[in-house]
């Protein structure tokens, strides 16, 4: 299938990156306006363009992964030379909905919704994706092909749109709350008397093993925290001390906090 990137960023170069394994880099169309930066993807075998209208000249798929501020703009810049009976638009734009671009682009177009974080840069996204409604259904095998993609990239889920503003909080603002977590957990170490560099590694890895339990086992946290607690130990007195100091609960009201900004964006 030929793929237009439009909004080459971080995020559109590590999908093209990520969606080559299965797609001829060829077939892969990048833009950015300012071409410069896209001078290692070509060398690479990339196509590049600054120009939206050429890129989306017989795409099979359009990804779009401009900011939330420059969707209205690209989409009235591609609607009248967008082929809605060939392209399928696939939105990674955190807060505009699949009605959104269709307002713009035509009740006819075919829209998905992905929403991946910047683990993807080395396979380990978690995807969410939300297919179109009912009378712009894709084809099952169009379906296939993008969840082959993103898996590309690391691990897809396919959701309800309704629950991709929710996605968006938990998956793509996430990773910085936890990467905040893991930062939190090196400067106690350094404070406990290890150096900067080894307190990150300690803490890096005590992250992504838990991580891996979880995933491996397909435990509760909660299960796997009792493995740890014993009677009037360590471990149980930080776990408080933290909880009475609000842990889980700044947990919930940011994530919370980037749910409601998120459905905020494309007001703005």
């Amino acid at each position: 299938m030929k793929i237009a990137i439009i909004g080459a960023g971080n995020i559109g170069t590590a999908l093209a990156e990520g969606f080559s394994a299965i797609e001829k880099k060829e077939n892969i169309i990048l833009t950015r306006r300012n071409i410069q930066h896209l001078d290692e993807y070509r060398s690479k075998g990339f196509q590049s363009t600054d120009s939206n209208k050429d890129a989306i000249k017989n795409a099979d798929l359009v990804l779009l992964a401009v900011l939330p501020q420059q969707i209205n703009e690209v989409l009235k810049e591609m609607a009248p030379v967008v082929d809605t009976k060939k392209s399928t638009m696939i939105s990674c734009v955190a807060g505009i909905t699949i009605q959104n671009i269709k307002d713009v682009l035509g009740k006819d177009t075919r829209v998905v919704r992905a929403m991946p974080n910047t683990a993807l840069s080395l396979q380990q996204s978690m995807t969410c994706i939300a297919f179109g409604d009912k009378t712009t259904e894709l084809p099952d095998e169009h379906k296939k092909f993008i969840l082959e993609l993103f898996n590309q990239v690391g691990t897809t889920l396919v959701i309800k749109e309704e629950m991709m503003t929710a996605a968006t909080a938990l998956c793509a603002c996430g990773i910085a709350f936890f990467m905040r977590a893991i930062r939190s957990a090196s400067q106690g170490g350094i404070e406990m008397g290890f150096h900067a560099d080894e307190a990150l590694q300690l803490a890096v890895q005590t992250a992504k093993g838990a991580a891996l339990l979880l995933q491996k086992e397909e435990a509760h946290p909660e299960k796997e925290i009792d493995r740890v607690t014993s009677p009037k130990g360590c471990t149980i007195a930080g776990l408080n001390e933290m909880e009475h100091n609000g842990y889980s609960s700044a947990m919930i009201k940011g994530l919370l906090t980037s749910f409601n900004k998120a459905n905020e964006l494309y007001k703005n």
